[in-house]
């Protein structure tokens, strides 16, 4: 039987209303377009501290007794689920502790701090801060308020689904969310499907952290890390028993996007929607971009933006990489003879293929090289990866060697 309701989501929204935003259903008809389905984004990174996770929060700590509140509470976090805790609990004038893996972004980092709390930054993933908070809370007697197999804050992350069924007129075919430990799908998933059994739950992760995966593969919790990810919000490494019982029941399917899929994802909801996503709201979009999940035509599909709590400078390599992934960016190196007007015939042949030069560099050789030779390194600016071959092609056929960085 399952741990948490509709009726515990209803009593949820109750709880939370005043405090947490109605996140607006934005339509994508570049998406639609692209895909032949009806998708639609629930922005949750326009929500009170950028991020859904607010809403598990306040409604875990407005349901504490006087004595836990009286402990102060503490938490694990990548970051979202910290200015949550936060700012409930500077709502409800307690004092709030939150740990945080070293790698966290700074703008969450700073944000958490701003909203009161004391920061402590451990390890380099979730999992890493979870077990730090642990030895804090034992010492301390801190209420401990978990960021996903908790059934208060699934309940919260529920209210999700009742905002957007209410905002599409129930019409939801397909739901595209998240998963790091479990707990938003979980509480979307409840709500969803007693709303209607019919509506297809698709949960998506970064191929970087695979756990929710691994473990209804493997029919069992299982931990899974391969690399770090830029999809920090869902960088866990073990999910939940309690989440991971109510995906297995509710959720129809689980896929990962990789990392250039997720940069892609970013830069499409930042050029085509003018939405602000972190690495862990893309991944929804990453999957239809991949098209790891392909819709059906007609399908009216909402895509979960999780939050928007992304580090600029992180934004700025994402951005790279995205459009490196898009063909719209070409960094190359190439060797050329020592003598006048190499470098002038490289310039050349790109210019005469409407290839923007963004940065070009050219040096010597140390020592080492080759004796005569010289070293030249571009940045391009193109239209798409044709585009690209077509001009590594002239370059070589004029005898240049190219080699991608």
């Amino acid at each position: 039987m399952l741990k948490v309701t509709l009726n515990d989501v209803k009593k949820a929204q109750e709880t939370i209303k005043g405090v947490v935003k109605e996140t607006p259903v934005l339509e994508s008809k570049t998406l639609s377009e692209m895909t032949g389905a009806n998708v639609f984004y629930k922005c949750e990174n326009l929500q009170k501290t950028g991020s859904f996770k607010v809403r598990g929060a306040v409604n875990t700590i407005a349901n504490l007794t006087d004595e836990q509140k009286a402990n102060g509470v503490i938490a694990s976090s990548a970051g979202n689920h910290a200015q949550g805790v936060a700012l409930g609990a500077q709502m409800t004038g307690i004092k709030a502790t939150i740990v945080m893996p070293a790698t966290a972004p700074l703008a969450k980092v700073s944000a958490t701090r701003g909203y009161g709390a004391e920061v402590v930054l451990n390890g380099e993933v979730y999992d890493d801060a979870y077990a730090k908070a642990v030895e804090i809370q034992k010492e301390t007697g801190a209420t401990f308020i978990h960021p996903f197999n908790n059934e208060y804050v699934m309940a919260g992350q529920g209210t999700i689904s009742l905002e957007m069924f209410k905002q599409l007129n129930n019409e939801v075919d397909t739901i595209l969310c998240p998963i790091g430990g479990g707990g938003i799908i979980a509480g979307v998933a409840v709500a969803a499907k007693a709303l209607n059994p019919n509506v297809k739950i698709v949960g998506v992760q970064t191929a970087n952290i695979p756990s929710m995966q691994e473990s209804v593969k493997n029919g069992k919790v299982t931990t899974a890390f391969h690399a770090a990810t830029i999809a920090d919000g869902i960088a866990v490494k073990t999910p939940g028993d309690a989440t991971f019982e109510i995906i297995k029941e509710l959720v129809d399917e689980v896929i990962t996007v990789t990392e250039e899929e997720i940069a892609q994802g970013m830069l499409f909801l930042l050029e085509h929607q003018k939405i602000v996503s972190e690495g862990a709201g893309a991944v929804s979009t990453a999957a239809l971009l991949s098209k790891k999940y392909q819709p059906a035509s007609g399908e009216k599909v909402v895509c979960i933006v999780s939050g928007g709590n992304v580090d600029v400078n992180t934004l700025y390599r994402v951005i790279g990489a995205g459009l490196a992934k898009e063909g719209r960016r070409y960094s190359f190196s190439t060797i050329m003879t020592d003598k006048p007007g190499g470098f002038l015939e490289l310039i050349k042949i790109i210019s005469e293929n409407n290839a923007n030069i963004l940065n070009a560099n050219q040096t010597r050789l140390s020592s080492g090289g080759a004796i005569g030779k010289q070293s030249a390194e571009f940045i391009l600016e193109t239209f798409d990866n044709n585009h690209i071959a077509k001009i590594r092609s002239e370059i070589e056929a004029a005898g240049f060697k190219v080699t991608e960085l």
